[in-house]
């Protein structure tokens, strides 16, 4: 006895099987990773805007920030409240700067003795470096801070506000989040 195969109800069982396994994975990735990420994130004291794209093994994030926000505080809480959303995935942090060119130009010149300290590992002379250059500017303030990973920095001028954040390893050329 031979068993004939109907084309069409075979054709619609893949169509219909596929649509539910890629609309299951899109739902989970969506409702159980992303969202609960992007809602941290937001909600993160200091954060006035955001976006995020998340892949199979980075988080990419694009953050706007209030003058006043911490930014090791926003970090630390992405991290640690994401952590189930990010899992193993590396973390990528973008800051949009509401800089201005007179701001930019005094971090070029500060930048390269607070590249020299962090070559050399002498995280304690970024503060001083900071607060010496920001001496010959009456309306500049200066605000640094270090975790086991990364160096903050916060450089205020007026309504101008730039937030840097170095990386705590040795590397050779342009810092990415700078």
């Amino acid at each position: 006895m031979k068993m004939k195969l109907r084309v069409l109800p075979v054709i619609c069982s893949v169509i219909i099987s596929a649509g539910v396994l890629f609309g299951g994975w899109f739902a989970y990735t969506s409702f159980a990773v992303e969202n609960p990420l992007a809602n941290i994130i937001n909600h993160a004291p200091g954060v006035t805007d955001s976006t995020m794209k998340l892949t199979s093994n980075q988080v990419d994030i694009e953050l706007t920030l209030k003058p006043d926000a911490n930014l090791r505080q926003v970090v630390e809480l992405i991290k640690k409240d994401g952590a189930s959303s990010i899992a193993k995935r590396s973390v990528n942090i973008t800051i949009n700067n509401q800089s201005s060119e007179k701001l930019d130009q005094w971090w070029s010149k500060a930048l390269f003795e607070v590249a020299q300290a962090m070559e050399t590992k002498h995280y304690a002379d970024i503060p001083a470096t900071l607060q010496k250059y920001a001496d010959g500017v009456p309306t500049m303030k200066v605000d640094s801070e270090m975790d086991e990973h990364n160096v903050y920095i916060r450089l205020t001028d007026g309504d101008a506000t730039k937030f840097i954040m170095l990386p705590r390893v040795s590397q050779i050329g342009v810092w990415p989040n700078e």
